[in-house]
């Protein structure tokens, strides 16, 4: 009988919001004090401290040399899992039972200190994930190698881009002999060249026998890297299955049945004290308010609205487009080298308020079949301030215009009505 690598059971977590809201030791004071606050409290219904189950009633089991994908939008407990499964954070109930050393990558810079060097932070994270240090000497070289940054290793890593630290986290926890590698969306920094490299390391970790969790908004890479995926929303599991039914599944429940979401509370709305989202709607001219259906032969406008709090902030908005299988199929924004207009405010100091930026997509461009919409709204340069993934879906329907004498299926996610002309030359 094959024994489970992990084995989860009613596995919970549990935070604390609100005034006192953290988990933390209590000394005797603290509970002197708070038990003064409970009575005031009482008087004040809306200072009471809120729960927040990011995981709850979780149980699952995961075979050796397995590849697993744990998807589901932000907020749906994924990295908290992760964070659970690789000990970083303890469960408020349930348990985890592990069968072999773990080595995760949850986030960037995990287990660096920005003091050190790419060196010495390499013998240090080696060491916190567990290896011995005849370990670390044997795997240094191929670890170095990897991570191509052997220019830097002796920077301290407080100088090293994003995309290094990546590299060298990864590197390290790749070459860590263990029977589990976890690895959260931290994998989306680095770039396509070394993101492949990434994913041909984690092949190779299974044929080696190692077990791999991934969790993970990119679906293109758990459908060709996860035979099996877990679907989490709001900290409960949806479905555990194949990753081809599990991405379909997650992607008809992300969809907005009307094309339109809206936050009327700027401070409940996603965001932070520069940009807090207002609302994501999908137009078309033939519809009088947003819709979820559009007609392919109609251009297509996508609306996002949001408060700006600060006066004399440049900000750009932003958004990527995939298929319904997950495929990227564009991303665009109102950057001056990227919009086909002249966008007035881009570049220019935005005063506090509310701002409305609309992408158009023409007519006649996407096939027919079902598209996720992400929006973003950046403040420059490149500083992501709110980003909401797979935030509204639509239908795109034929009018059938475009199968006049042939029928079938058309190839491809973009279908555009493009330019063509025969001549006789001879």
């Amino acid at each position: 009988m094959n024994t489970p690598v992990i084995s989860v059971r009613n596995l919970g977590k549990r935070y604390l919001l609100g005034m006192g809201g953290g988990e933390r030791y209590r000394a005797l004071r603290d509970v002197i004090a708070n038990s003064f606050k409970n009575i005031l409290r009482k008087k004040h219904p809306k200072d009471i401290t809120r729960e927040l189950w990011a995981v709850k009633g979780l149980s699952f089991e995961v075979n050796r040399g397995e590849k697993i994908g744990i998807i589901g939008r932000n907020g749906a407990g994924k990295s908290t899992l992760l964070k659970l499964i690789s000990s970083i954070t303890e469960p408020t109930h349930g348990e985890i039972h592990l069968r072999g050393r773990v080595a995760s990558l949850l986030e960037v810079g995990t287990g660096f200190h920005p003091e050190l060097t790419g060196k010495e932070n390499i013998f240090m994270n080696a060491a916190i994930l567990g290896m011995t240090k005849a370990e670390i000497k044997r795997k240094y070289s191929d670890i170095v190698e990897f991570a191509e940054v052997e220019k830097f290793l002796d920077t301290p890593v407080k100088r090293y881009s994003s995309g290094m630290y990546v590299r060298l986290a990864f590197a390290v926890a790749a070459y860590l002999e263990s029977e589990i590698l976890i690895v959260d969306e931290v994998l989306a920094v680095g770039d396509a060249g070394f993101q492949k490299k990434c994913l041909g390391k984690m092949e190779d970790a299974t044929k080696e026998g190692r077990t791999v969790l991934i969790g993970s908004h990119n679906m293109p890479l758990v459908l060709n890297l996860c035979p099996r995926a877990i679907l989490l929303d709001k900290g409960r599991m949806v479905v555990d299955g194949k990753s081809t039914d599990i991405v379909k599944h997650y992607l008809a429940m992300a969809r907005s049945g009307n094309g339109e979401v809206v936050w009327q509370d700027s401070i409940n709305a996603p965001g932070n004290d520069i940009v807090r989202l207002h609302s994501a709607r999908i137009l078309q001219n033939d519809y009088e308010g947003p819709t979820a259906d559009v007609s392919i032969s109609k251009e297509i406008q996508i609306e996002i609205i949001y408060w700006n709090l600060k006066k004399d902030i440049e900000l750009y908005s932003a958004i990527w487009l995939r298929s319904g299988m997950g495929v990227d199929v564009l991303a665009s924004s109102n950057v001056d080298a990227i919009s086909l207009t002249k966008d007035y405010w881009f570049g220019r100091p935005q005063p506090a308020g509310m701002f409305k930026s609309v992408c158009r997509l023409p007519a006649n461009f996407l096939n027919e079949g079902r598209y996720n919409i992400s929006v973003a709204v950046c403040k420059i340069p490149d500083h992501v301030q709110v980003i909401q993934v797979d935030l509204l879906s639509f239908d795109v329907h034929d009018t059938g215009e475009m199968r006049k004498g042939f029928y079938g299926g058309w190839l491809g996610v973009v279908r555009p009505r493009l330019a063509w002309q025969t001549d006789k030359i001879s």
